[in-house]
């Protein structure tokens, strides 16, 4: 055997481990990539409820903070209250403090609540289709131009699955 031939055969086995280890290491990035993009396709597929805020003056210095929620069809928001044998985590609103305003009585629904009891899982939740708005009146203290900011915690279901419950925090101008 040539020394070529001698060369080319001991160099050869070393050439094609090096050319499957550079696929094997793209190949990774390339499933990791794949898999990254159909687990953010299925995160941004599961939002069943969407949220608008926006705020009127009613009154002298006195505000109505509206935060609606709107709900793809088939999905359930839970309310404020829910009954002692609900398992679903209830909306809820936490305001932070603002030395330029009080809130004025606790965050009202205006909805179509519907009250579910399913008799298997014996469980009952207070709950709203298609849309419902969260109402809070607020008062501002002199002539100031502020925001209503805090954060908002819900949890949503259809007929087979619950999200886990989210936070989403929201700043509101009072105009």
């Amino acid at each position: 055997m040539s020394e070529i031939g001698a060369y080319f055969l001991t160099t050869l086995p070393l050439f094609i481990v090096e050319i499957c280890r550079y696929k094997i290491r793209y190949m990774k990035k390339a499933v990791f990539a794949v898999l990254m993009f159909f687990a953010l396709q299925t995160t941004f597929a599961q939002s069943p409820v969407s949220w608008t805020f926006n705020s009127k003056k009613v009154g002298a210095n006195i505000y109505e903070v509206r935060m609606t929620a709107t709900m793809q069809p088939g999905w359930h928001l839970y309310a404020q209250t829910q009954p002692k044998d609900a398992v679903a985590q209830p909306t809820s609103f936490t305001f932070n403090s603002n030395p330029l305003l009080s809130l004025d009585g606790a965050v009202k629904e205006v909805g179509k609540l519907e009250k579910f009891h399913d008799d298997k899982l014996e469980v009952s939740a207070n709950q709203y289709s298609d849309k419902v708005d969260f109402v809070q009146l607020v008062k501002v203290k002199g002539a100031a131009k502020t925001n209503v900011t805090g954060k908002l915690e819900f949890q949503t279901c259809d007929d087979k699955k619950c999200l886990p419950p989210k936070t989403l925090p929201f700043s509101i101008a009072l105009k």
